[in-house]
């Protein structure tokens, strides 16, 4: 089944036209992100947008949305006054389902304790025309992949690495569910003209080296926000010698170099893989247009003139890496790994090595993967750490269990867990004697924060290739180096793995019995949406407050965060995703992952009606219950990782007027924008040092609140002084409107009442 040809076909009639175009506007060729971003314009432009500073508006082909970030999504829509989704839209159960025993229990119990959201989810979907994946169809990412994916186009996803599907050369860009919402209900969804970073490819891979040591080899190059405001940009020979599923794993990791997504030109493996997938159609389309879906030769050429800068990386020289612990960009080749392990007392002995999950999940790692298990068996080396497989969709699981991939990971000791997320976002039981005791995994995941697995901060997380891990599996020692280290098996000889072998694509292709798709009623307007009054789980939402018209004065500090503050600090996942569609009941969770720079601890502020210490949630609430309101102060990149929105509902449902931080990650900027809330960042960032526990806080100046214009922050120390201090915002004439009206969905409500009162 091929999925919105009838939408491909027309984005690909109008491409010519609109590249030419394009290039009379700006005067020069195009790389590939620009020619995707010129014809996905919402409207004709008028002039060339300068990368990093102009807003534009801008109409994505499609949304997709996976379940715990769909709740609230949806939510919003419902309020918006649409009858249908205005563009191709999916929602995708991945999120809910715990890995503790096995695929199969752990499905059954997932299906069983989430039923009044998967209902939800279901009937919403139904009534408003979009196509519902249900738990165990896999995870959103790579289903995307198989199915909507197409080179030239351009989805916004509710999750951080919906980047993942630049592997088929679209751009994909991670988004909140007010973005969604926007494009849903038929209006312009506005981006920062993106800069573009090029990394030029060259050689090719051999031996251990696999693509994800690509973009763990680009994370310590770029560091976690070296990308902020981008797009990556991936070209040369050394890129068209990747697979498609291979690419889609460098982009999908691209997320944790908080670039806004990442992308590669259109090229036969893209070609075998979209044939392969059952999109045959899609595939000759994209040749006949294949010069308008890589950049033009002058790129090629001369990438120094068309790119704001050029990362070059020879993937002949390329060793596998292993990146962490507690940050994805601490990169370190593999020779020098062991190495660190001891310099910096890590646990050598590795308890648990997973593979799988959005990022590496295609048949091309699970066959590689294989492989090693193969040998384990054949060589009589016995696996020494806890293993476990996580499938990437039921297309994928179906394939490799057919093909006989499966077995040997099984045998060896693997256990396979349900197609979800799983593991990589909290979502897993794990067994361990002492969650105190510091412990070493490792997966092939795309994020190690701290306790973002597990929920434990003494389990230190690294991050490499699906073989790599293997490997680490079978020698259950972090020190190990299967390059060049012998093993010894049950016999007592010493043995070496050898070089991993695989195949990108199934030679016997794919096959499926139920891939997971449920279709959307033609007319879903006699289709109740399943929410029950007194859910715990469920709250249909309430429009938040206009602004004032004043000033905003007497706020209290709720908290001055120190160091990394992710939105998994901010709104934790794990069990809290049992929450994700009830506002008030998830934000018993805000911020309690936030490190207070006044005593070093998490979930303890002083709360300064009482003077007394207590829980962060708990403080806002008693602000809130005395209709006083606080700001929140943080550090740098605040907000990264996850798209969550609710990392900005939370602070604005309790009460939170203002988050003031040396620096804002893209995704959670603008989820604060969206939601009315008020975003600005220290123009001296010195001046967060100023900044005392008993301060109370005057916002002036937003009467004038105009773009460009800073905004005057009072602090009142408790001995009677007073530091006044800069700061800047980001605000464009319309998120100034959203703030005003209170969020952007107050404003889309307006509008769309307008239309049909026209």
């Amino acid at each position: 089944m091929v999925f919105d040809l009838d939408l491909i076909k027309k984005v690909y009639a109008e491409l010519p036209g609109k590249l030419e175009a394009a290039r009379q506007l700006t005067g020069k060729p195009l790389t590939l992100a620009e020619k995707i971003l010129y014809a996905h314009l919402f409207a004709p432009g008028s002039h060339a947008y300068e990368r990093g500073k102009d807003y534009v508006d801008f109409a994505p082909d499609r949304v997709a949305m996976q379940d715990a970030t769909a709740q609230m999504a949806l939510l919003q829509f419902m309020t918006c006054g649409r009858s249908q989704v205005a563009v191709p839209s999916t929602v995708h159960c991945d999120h809910l389902i715990q890995a503790k025993v096995g695929a199969e229990q752990d499905l059954a119990t997932a299906i069983d304790i989430n039923r009044e959201v998967y209902d939800f989810l279901s009937s919403i979907s139904n009534k408003y025309g979009i196509g519902f994946w249900k738990p165990g169809a896999g995870i959103i990412h790579q289903v995307v992949l198989e199915n909507y994916a197409f080179p030239g186009g351009m989805m916004i996803g509710t999750d951080s690495h919906t980047p993942n599907a630049g592997g088929l050369g679209m751009l994909a860009i991670g988004v909140g569910g007010a973005d969604a919402v926007d494009v849903m209900a038929g209006l312009a969804w506005e981006l920062k003209m993106p800069k573009i970073i090029g990394v030029k490819l060259t050689g090719k891979m051999n031996g251990w080296t696999s693509a994800k040591d690509v973009i763990l080899k680009v994370a310590g190059i770029l560091t976690v926000k070296g990308g902020t405001g981008a797009i990556v940009e991936y070209f040369g020979e050394g890129a068209d010698s990747l697979s498609a599923t291979g690419k889609a794993t460098i982009c999908n990791m691209g997320a944790e170099v908080g670039a806004t997504c990442s992308v590669f030109a259109y090229d036969d493996k893209m070609a075998d893989y979209l044939r392969i997938t059952g999109r045959e159609e899609v595939a000759n389309l994209a040749q006949g247009i294949k010069q308008h879906l890589r950049p033009d030769e002058e790129v090629y050429q001369n990438p120094e003139e068309y790119y704001d800068k050029v990362v070059e990386i020879n993937l002949s020289e390329l060793e596998p890496h292993i990146n962490g612990p507690f940050t994805p960009d601490l990169a370190w080749p593999i020779s020098k790994f062991a190495e660190a392990v001891v310099a910096n007392n890590w646990p050598q002995k590795l308890e648990v090595a997973l593979i799988g999950s959005c990022t590496n999940s295609s048949y091309e790692d699970i066959s590689r993967s294989a492989s090693l298990a193969k040998q384990a068996l054949d060589k009589q080396l016995k696996t020494n750490a806890e293993f476990t497989i996580t499938p990437g969709s039921e297309l994928v699981r179906f394939t490799v269990e057919k093909d006989g991939l499966l077995e040997p990971l099984t045998e060896m000791g693997g256990m396979v867990l349900a197609n979800a997320c799983g593991p990589c976002i909290g979502q897993w039981a794990r067994h361990i004697d002492d969650p105190t005791r510091k412990n070493s995994i490792i997966t092939s995941f795309n994020r190690n924060f701290a306790k973002r697995n597990d929920g434990l901060s003494a389990t230190h997380a690294f991050v490499a290739s699906p073989e790599i891990v293997t490997a680490m599996a079978i020698a259950g020692d972090l020190t190990f180096n299967p390059l060049t280290d012998k093993l010894k098996n049950t016999n007592g000889e010493e043995v070496m793995l050898d070089e991993p072998s695989g195949v990108e694509l199934p030679p016997h292709g794919f096959s499926v019995e139920d891939a997971g798709y449920q279709a959307p009623a033609q007319d879903g307007s006699g289709v109740q949406v399943a929410v029950q009054p007194d859910s715990k789980r469920l709250q249909l939402l309430e429009p938040f407050p206009a602004w004032e018209g004043t000033d905003l004065k007497g706020l209290h500090l709720l908290i001055k965060a120190k160091g990394k503050c992710t939105t998994d600090h901010i709104s934790m996942a794990g069990p809290w995703l049992t929450y994700r569609g009830h506002l008030d009941n998830i934000s018993n969770n805000m911020l309690i992952g936030a490190v207070n720079a006044f005593n070093d601890k998490t979930d303890s502020v002083k709360n300064q009606l009482t003077g007394t210490y207590g829980p962060v949630p708990a403080t806002q609430r008693e602000y809130k219950a005395a209709g006083e309101g606080s700001i929140v102060v943080g550090d740098e990149n605040y907000g990264e990782g996850s798209s969550r929105e609710h990392a900005a509902m939370e602070p604005r449902h309790l009460g939170v007027r203002a988050i003031l931080v040396k620096s804002f990650a893209r995704i959670h900027e603008t989820n604060l924008k969206k939601q009315g809330m008020l975003g600005l960042t220290f123009e001296d960032k010195a001046d967060y040092d100023k900044i005392q526990e008993d301060d109370t806080v005057d916002i002036i100046g937003l009467e004038s609140f105009s773009p460009g214009r800073p905004i005057a922050v009072i602090f009142h120390h408790k001995d009677g002084k007073s530091d006044i201090v800069k700061t800047n915002h980001t605000y464009n004439e319309q998120q100034i409107e959203w703030f005003k009206a209170g969020s952007a969905l107050n404003l889309i409500r307006k509008q769309v009442a307008g239309e049909e009162n026209s």
